[in-house]
């Protein structure tokens, strides 16, 4: 066969796992051979629409078989996969659609309002609806394509396994990250990225053939996709997808399935172990607690202690597909807030401002080297140019994050460098959030920090200036941000202040902002 990339894995897995079962959904349990044969019928089915290499095919939907499907499928044909974010606004689908170029939208039912509204005027040349629920209300559900059903499409396709071309540095995945300057960038996951993250994974963590692993965050993450689902798909192990977190629900699939790995943020495990049902549920099957975003408190550490677990706590980006470091399960406590060790294939280091190593302790910018770290972002040749450097010996994704190795090699985060906010697992960049507050005429200037809070760890919190002889509510912000941006983006608070504090230049000083209002 030539492809080597993605699109095949189920393939190959299927002799070695036929009759076990790969996916545990909504829509009920698919083998590996059951899946295998699914993915090779959509493939011809989008193959038989005009889909070919390099092609771009968006998703937006929640967690389901057919996100898997589609996934696999595209990588089959040798074209791109570009996941949504499902809690966009239209104007931030629509720039991902046009951005990317997508020819084809497969879209869940449940966000056809969303999708219509955001594929007007893009590139997109036909809709795939996939069937999970009524969709919403609004002003115009019509998509400005023709649209057909997912099971339709599928259904149309010969089971014939398709044999294109695709290599390791073929490019597999588009991932849209948010922009720290206005719109967002394109990152660009090929299939040896996210394969050699994923040896990553099964070299440093427990990964079994018969783990369970249930994906309560959205695979447009990824998290959820690289860490979590790829992995144990290539393992050869179960995947339970679940639309969306009920700590309740959670707990009983753990109990009903036997389930051994979770991932998620310090949020989820938080909500899970204070839910009514944690003292009388069995979880004695739970092995692999992945935890990322930020440190775990210790009262939700000791909580899982408690029951006889322990945490895997990372350090990634998107670039690096995810992973660049991993604590061990045995770290955990003595070595609470670290990032861990740089992942076995993956190199890190931490450079002062003339790119020299830092001592042990010292702090400086953390970069990160190796086969899962991209090489450049999607029609962003000034983005790929200040994110990367290149030395004698390699080239370094430059992370923006500030951090320090101790005496052992453990690295650990010391600040933001680009002042990003980390909500509940979401990246919010303050610079997207400003840009649209600014835009308000009695606006004279705004700065967007992250406040600390107890569910989601950070929420922003919108600092204004109003302009002399202009009046301003915080109800009018609010509302005026409402449909522009992601709910999770738009500040849990405002405040206005008399003046902004500046540097000579006229900068705003952020950290004296956060000094003063960040409580």
């Amino acid at each position: 066969m030539k492809n080597h990339g993605l699109g095949d894995w189920i393939h190959r897995r299927r002799v070695r796992s036929r009759g076990q079962t790969a996916l545990i959904s909504a829509t009920g349990e698919q083998t590996y051979d059951e899946l295998a044969d699914r993915i090779d019928q959509l493939a011809n089915a989008l193959a038989d629409r005009g889909i070919k290499p390099g092609d771009r095919v968006a998703y937006l939907g929640e967690n389901s078989a057919s996100f898997i499907e589609t996934l696999f499928s595209v990588g089959s044909l040798g074209a791109v996969f570009v996941p949504l974010n499902t809690r966009l606004a239209p104007p931030e689908v629509q720039f991902a659609l046009r951005d990317s170029g997508a020819k084809m939208l497969v879209s869940s039912t449940t966000l056809q309002l969303l999708a219509a509204a955001g594929s007007r005027e893009t590139a997109v040349e036909r809709v795939v609806t996939v069937e999970d629920g009524p969709p919403e209300r609004g002003e115009s559900l019509e998509f400005p394509v023709p649209a057909e059903a997912f099971e339709d499409v599928l259904s149309s396709g010969t089971l014939d396994r398709p044999d294109v071309e695709v290599s390791h540095e073929d490019l597999a995945v588009i991932l849209y990250t948010s922009g720290t300057t206005g719109n967002p960038k394109g990152a660009m996951l090929t299939h040896g990225n996210l394969t050699w993250n994923a040896i990553n994974v099964l070299t440093d963590f427990d990964i079994a053939s018969s783990n369970v692993a249930l994906m309560i965050a959205p695979l447009f993450h990824v998290a959820a996709l690289g860490q979590g689902t790829l992995p144990v798909l290539l393992k050869g192990g179960c995947v339970i997808l679940e639309r969306r977190f009920q700590p309740g629900r959670v707990l009983a699939l753990i109990e009903e399935h036997g389930v051994t790995n979770i991932s998620g943020v310090p949020t989820t495990f938080q909500l899970l172990c204070e839910h009514p049902d944690w003292d009388s549920t069995d979880i004695s099957s739970l092995r692999n607690l992945t935890c990322g975003g930020s440190a775990v408190p210790l009262r939700v550490l000791e909580a899982y202690e408690d029951r006889g677990l322990a945490f895997t706590m990372g350090y990634g980006m998107t670039e690096t597909s995810p992973g660049a470091t991993s604590l061990p399960p045995a770290y955990s406590r003595s070595k609470q807030g670290s990032g861990g060790l740089p992942h076995f294939h993956t190199d890190v280091r931490v450079v002062d401002a003339d790119g020299e190593p830092c001592a042990p302790g010292e702090v400086g910018e953390i970069q990160v080297h190796g086969p899962n770290v991209i090489a450049e972002y999607w029609n962003r040749p000034d983005a790929t140019a200040s994110s990367f450097v290149r030395d004698e010996n390699a080239t370094w994704l430059k992370t923006g994050d500030m951090g320090y190795f101790d005496d052992e090699g453990f690295l650990f985060i010391s600040d933001r460098l680009k002042d990003m906010i980390i909500s509940g697992g979401e990246n919010i960049y303050p610079a997207q959030v400003e840009q649209q507050i600014s835009s308000l005429e009695a606006v004279a200037a705004v700065a967007v920090i992250g406040v600390e809070d107890t569910k989601w760890g950070e929420v922003p919190r919108a600092l204004i200036e109003v302009r002399q002889g202009h009046e301003l509510t915080e109800e009018e912000v609010l509302n005026h941000l409402d449909g522009k941006l992601a709910r999770y983006k738009v500040p849990k608070s405002v405040v206005f202040v008399e003046s902004m504090p500046r540097t000579a230049s006229g900068k705003i000083r952020k950290p004296d902002l956060r000094k003063m209002y960040a409580k």
